[in-house]
This record gives C-alpha cells, structure tokens and sequence, in this order.
C-alpha cells in the first residue's frame, strides 16, 4: 500500500488484512524547501492544499459531489486501508458504521484550520477499490462560514489519460505533480485485486502518509483520484509491490511507479443528506456480501 502510518509514526507493519502490507519508512519528513517547491509547482497549476486533512496514518479531503447541498453532513475520502480498525477484508464492504474519528482541516496554504470529527464510517471497502468515506458532524455550509474552507469536488467522468494531476497530502503538507499515464485492467498486491486503477508518471514518487491524498485533475480542478500504493520493490504481485494484469492475464511489474483509485464511481452512489446509496441508479460500488461487512 501507499501507505498508512501507524500511531502518526512510520510503524514497521500495518494491522489487517491476513499479513498486513508493511509500511517503507522514509528518513523523515520532507525538507521545507522541498516541500515548498512541490507546494510551489503545485500552485502554478491552481491547486493548493485547501479542503485536504490529515488522518492520524494518512491523508485525505473534504470531498462533495455534484449533487451535494450546502446543508448536508460534510464528506471525508481516504483510503480503504486507512481505517482506524484496520484493514477490510477481502470481499468485507463496510456500511453505516458509527466512527468519532478526527481530521485536522487544512487551509489554502497547509494551515490547520480546525478539527472535524466524523459522525460515521459511510462507506468503505479494499474490494475493487480502496476507498473510505467518513460523514462529519457538521455541513459544508459550516465549514466554509467557519474556516473559509470550500470542500474539493468530485469529478462525475473517467479520468483522462495523459492529464496534468497534482497528488495533495494533508499528512506531509506537501504535492506531487505528474501526468495520468495510463489505466491498468487489474491492480493486484498481495491478495487484493483493484479495477481499472490510475498509473502515474514516474514524477509523483508519493510515500508512506499520502494514502487517500485526493488527486486534482488540472484542467478541472477536481478529484479524479484517490492515491493508493506504489511498487517498492520490484517483486511480483507482493505487499507494498502491486502488478499489472491485462486483459489476457499478462503480469506486467513496474518497479517505482504510484497508482490510485478512480473516484467517479462514487458519485451516482451520494444520495439525499450526503447518504451513500448503493442501490441508487448508476452506482456500482461494490456491496456488502451476506454475513460479511
């Protein structure tokens, strides 16, 4: 995975899934002229660090979609594997499941604003994809009277190959900018397998911490994305080294490469009061199997 951060530290494993994925511990936070160069570069394209969060392991966003209203309870997208409880199993689709965790608000220049607090786990599954929504105690409209702060938008079309993106972490206040390189048909690590994933450009060399950093389509200015794992290593379809499997089960490893997880498939399933609806019509997130999430 790309990674959640144990306890706010860089842990040597994560808990869940069978033989958690261990985490690559980088030498330490980024330097702040590094960080302010990417932040810079970042910028130049229109996209700052307004709306992102910090988890107490990963990054994440204040996330709407288009048919989202003012008043209804505010949206948090991270990762699946970014749960406080640890990591879904495979196949476990979790749904409605009461949840009081924090987020540290970031304004447009990586400024805690505030901390909000979720009222629930909304959705959240590593099957297909790697994604968790979290709902707040409180709107959008508080938000934005309260802190100024506008949440980011959920682009409702697939993501456009060779698109300039920007990779936003709330956890490291800091941005990779690349391209869209490509889809990949099956993203496999270790015993989960995602579909139809975004592959970057060699450029956005995300670590461990930007786990559900929300990725900003350029020309849009909207989330296209949810960044997710890397290939460290080199190895074949192991923890922390995802694989590439085509159409006719071609294994393909790109040693280096970072990846996400396509986010338009949320928006047909946001229905009245920010309520994921998995039987709405368009949505094909997965659901919860019988006697499992």
């Amino acid at each position: 995975m790309n990674k959640a951060l144990a306890g706010g530290l860089l842990a040597l494993t994560l808990v869940g899934f069978g033989s958690a994925p261990s985490v690559a511990a980088p030498d330490g936070a980024p330097s702040s002229q590094a960080a302010g160069k990417a932040a810079g570069e970042a910028a130049a394209k229109g996209v700052d660090f307004a709306g992102t969060v910090a988890l107490s392991n990963c990054s994440g966003s204040v996330v709407r979609v288009p048919q989202s209203k003012p008043d209804d309870p505010a949206l948090v997208l991270s990762n699946g594997h970014c749960l406080e409880s640890g990591f879904p199993a495979a196949g476990e689709v979790i749904v409605d499941q009461p949840s009081t965790r924090t987020f540290k608000l970031l304004d447009a220049k990586g400024a805690e604003k505030a901390t909000l607090t979720a009222s629930k786990i909304s959705y959240a599954t590593m099957t297909d994809t790697d994604i968790s929504l979290y709902q707040l105690t409180t709107s959008y409209a508080d938000i934005q009277k309260k802190y100024g702060v506008k949440a980011l938008e959920i682009e409702d079309d697939h993501p456009v190959k060779k698109r300039a993106i920007t990779v936003v972490s709330g956890y490291w206040k800091k941005t990779y900018t690349c391209k869209i390189d490509g889809f990949v048909y099956r993203l496999k690590e270790g015993e989960w397998t995602w579909k139809d994933s975004v592959r970057y450009t060699p450029e956005c060399q995300t670590i461990g911490g930007t786990s559900g950093s929300p990725v900003i389509d350029h020309k849009t200015g909207k989330v296209t994305a949810v960044n997710n794992t890397g290939n460290e290593d080199g190895e074949r379809c192991t923890l922390n080294n995802p694989c590439e499997v085509d159409r006719n089960g071609k294994v393909t490893v790109r040693k280096g490469i970072n990846y996400a997880q396509e986010t338009y498939g949320i928006v047909p399933c946001v229905g009245r009061d920010s309520r994921i609806d998995l039987g709405r019509k368009g949505c094909e997130l997965p659901r919860p199997v019988a006697g499992r999430g």
